[in-house]
């Protein structure tokens, strides 16, 4: 479990093919906060993706990617020198800053625009239709692990659906986000109570009409 307040920007060092058909992929991270308390098994956010370490050695940890996290996210575009964001695990007795954030990544979206401002960065992302129900104004979502408000959602059933967030410097310094460029790939994690919501209506009313 995680908050979507990113500790640090970590390094991808290698991430090369594993298991016996290359449909997994191992993954080496340079990230010294995040590894200097990491043991083995523990769980770290790499661009919101939750990944367990297998291996550390001083300043960076080695993750398993399933085929699952490299068909849902964009994990597997990453190269040697890609920046990525990092949050350990958060701690029961620690205050939950952001957002329930579980690292279970919904889909991927595009960077449209980014309007910079005196104070802050209006970034517009493309909404996948599948993932429109979840996102409204002022609610929480998941970019690329970063825990943002929705400042701005286009209307249901429009042409083009969009969600709009506004970044102040710190979270534009702190996080990825701050160079991503037009097109840029993100990983997208909506509001899980939302998710439990739709399921528990849709199970009630298949019960009640059979």
């Amino acid at each position: 479990m995680f908050t979507g307040i990113i500790e640090e920007i970590g390094e991808v060092l290698s991430i090369e093919p594993a298991g016996s058909t290359g449909e997994a992929a191992l993954l080496t991270v340079r990230g010294p906060l995040a590894s200097s308390d990491a043991s083995h098994g523990d769980s770290i956010s790499v661009n919101g993706v939750c990944l367990t370490v297998v291996g550390l050695d001083e300043d960076t940890f080695t993750a398993d990617v399933m085929k699952e996290s490299l068909e849902r996210s964009s994990l597997g575009s990453l190269a040697p020198g890609s920046r990525v964001n990092l949050e350990r695990a958060t701690r029961a007795d620690s205050r939950l800053g952001g957002h329930i954030v579980q690292g279970h990544v919904d889909g991927t979206s595009r960077l449209l625009s980014r309007e910079p401002g005196e104070k802050w960065d209006v970034l517009r992302f493309g909404l996948p239709p599948q993932l429109s129900p979840y996102v409204v104004e002022k609610g929480s979502v998941s970019v690329d692990g970063t825990s943002l408000t929705v400042s701005a959602v286009s209307a249901p059933g429009a042409d083009e659906e969009f969600f709009e967030v506004s970044l102040i410097p710190a979270t534009l310094e702190a996080t990825v986000l701050g160079a991503a460029g037009t097109g840029s790939v993100v990983n997208l994690e909506v509001d899980v109570v939302a998710k439990y919501v739709e399921r528990i209506t849709a199970v009630t009313t298949a019960r009640a009409s059979a």
